[in-house]
Parts: C-alpha cells; structure tokens; sequence
C-alpha cells in the first residue's frame, strides 16, 4: 500500500509527466527545431525521472528520498528551460515542473 504522505507528490509526479511528454512532443514539431534541442532533451529527462519516482514510490523504495532530490533538480532544470519559450506549451509545462520540484522537496 502506498504511503499516503507521497499522494500530492504522486500527483505532481504524473502531471509533470504529462506536459514534459506533451511538451516534447511539441518541440519536435516546431520549425525551428534546433532551436528547441535543449527544451526537448530536458522534456525527456524530466518525464523519465518522474515516471521512475513515481514507480519507486508506488513499491515503496528505500531510495524515495534521494529520488525525490534528484527529481526536483531535474525539474526545476527544466522548468527553467521551458520557462525562457514563450509557447504556451513550455510555459504550462515550466509550471508543471516548479510545482514537481517543490513536492519533490518537500518529501526529500
């Protein structure tokens, strides 16, 4: 059973997830690409330590904590990084990510 302490960062986990996908998505598909290299490659990176937190807390891992300090870099990181394109895309995503990277605090 999952300890109900990690539910607003599971919750934080998956929408962060979500908008680094939706947002990667949509970079790939800007025309100028290149430009966004460093958006996308963040994006990814960002969907993958959420989504591997978000299993590590769901089978209960003794590495949550130091998870979650990971985590929280690599959101805000990206989060950053969204935060500097004026798509609407990247900044719901940047606001996706502070709000991972404060829950993630929270918890580390």
């Amino acid at each position: 059973m999952i300890d109900q302490k990690y539910q607003k960062l599971l919750d934080h986990l998956h929408i962060c997830m979500t908008k680094c996908n939706h947002c990667f998505d949509a970079c790939l598909k800007d025309e100028n690409v290149d430009m966004m290299a460093e958006c996308i490659r963040l994006d990814r990176e960002c969907a993958e330590i959420c989504s591997y937190l978000k299993a590590a807390i769901t089978r209960n891992s003794p590495f949550i904590k130091q998870l979650a300090t990971v985590c929280a870099e690599i959101c805000q990181t990206c989060g950053e990084e969204c935060n500097q394109h004026h798509h609407d895309h990247c900044q719901r995503c940047a606001d996706a990510c502070f709000q991972c990277a404060k829950a993630c605090r929270e918890v580390s």
